[in-house]
C-alpha cells in the first residue's frame, strides 16, 4: 500500500514477526502534513475544530469527505511552522493518529492496523515506544494506540452515515471562497460543497426532529458558523509573509 491516505507513504500490516524490535519516536513535529491544505474531520471533531478552522466537504458521493481547511494554496498548510510546530489550538485525529491508520482485512468487514513504514520516527534502536516486549506481546503503547485508531474508524462510519444523510437531503451546494493574500493577489478557493442555510431553513419539521435526534443537526451548525473562520487563516498567512520577509 503505497502513497495513501494523503500522508502515509508505506502503510504496512503491524505484526509481532515483522515489528518484534521495532519503536516509535512520534515527538511534536507535524512536518509531515506541511503540504496538506485540508485536513479530514469526523463529526465528533467539529466542534472544536470548527472554532479554528473553516470545514468543508469535498469529493463526491460515497467519497464525500468533511475537511479543515488549513491553507490558502496548495501544498500548503499554515498552521505547521517552519520547525514543524503545529501553530493552533486543535489538532485532527487524522493527524494525531500519524503514524498509524486501519486498512481493510483480508475478509470484509475487517481492519489490519497498520504503520507507515517511511516515517523518519520508525526505528529499530529503541528510541521512543515500544509496540511489541521481549516476548512478542503488544505494549501498552500500542494497545493505546490501536484503541486510538478503532475509535478514529468508529467516528469515519458515523462521518461517513452523516455525509450520506446531508446528501439524501440535498442540502449541499457548490461553494467559492475568495480572499485577498497579504501582497495584494486575489485568490478564489472552489472546489468545494457546504451546507445550503437556504435549504436547510426549508427543510419539514420532520427532517429536522430526524437530524436532531440522530446527533446530526449540532454538527450542521458547527459546520456553518465554521465558514467564517476563513479570516483566521488570512492573519495565518500575514503573519507567515511578514515572518519570511523579515527573515
Amino acid at each position: 500500500m503505497t502513497k495513501q491516505l494523503m500522508i502515509y507513504e508505506n502503510a504496512v500490516p503491524i505484526s509481532a514477526e515483522t515489528h518484534r524490535n521495532v519503536a516509535v519516536r512520534q515527538g511534536s513535529s507535524f512536518g509531515f502534513a506541511a503540504a496538506l491544505n485540508s485536513v479530514p474531520v469526523v463529526v465528533a471533531e467539529f466542534s472544536k475544530a470548527a472554532a479554528e478552522y473553516p470545514i468543508v466537504f469535498a469529493g463526491e458521493g460515497a467519497d464525500l469527505t468533511p475537511a479543515a481547511v488549513v491553507g490558502l494554496r496548495a501544498d500548503e498548510n499554515l498552521c505547521v511552522t517552519p520547525d514543524g510546530t503545529w501553530d493552533g489550538d486543535y489538532v485532527p485525529a487524522f493527524l494525531r493518529r500519524y503514524p498509524f491508520v486501519f486498512a481493510n482485512g483480508a475478509e470484509e468487514g475487517t481492519f489490519t492496523l497498520c504503520i507507515d513504514s517511511a516515517f523518519e520516527g520508525v526505528n529499530q534502536d529503541g528510541k521512543g515506544e515500544r509496540l511489541f516486549d521481549s516476548e512478542g506481546n503488544r505494549t501498552q503503547y500500542l494497545n493505546t494506540m490501536l484503541q486510538f485508531a478503532s475509535d478514529y474508524q468508529a467516528q469515519h462510519a458515523l462521518t461517513r452515515a452523516f455525509t450520506d444523510r446531508l446528501r439524501e437531503l440535498d442540502l449541499l451546494e457548490p461553494a467559492t471562497a475568495t480572499a485577498t493574500l497579504p501582497d495584494g493577489s486575489r485568490l478564489s478557493l472552489g472546489g468545494f460543497l457546504r451546507v445550503s442555510t437556504d435549504r436547510l431553513a426549508n427543510l419539514d419539521d420532520a427532517a429536522v426532529l430526524d437530524l436532531f435526534r440522530t446527533g446530526f443537526l449540532a454538527p450542521i451548525h458547527a459546520h456553518v458558523a465554521s465558514m467564517e473562520r476563513l479570516s483566521g487563516l488570512l492573519t495565518r498567512a500575514e503573519r507567515r509573509a511578514a515572518e519570511h520577509k523579515g527573515g
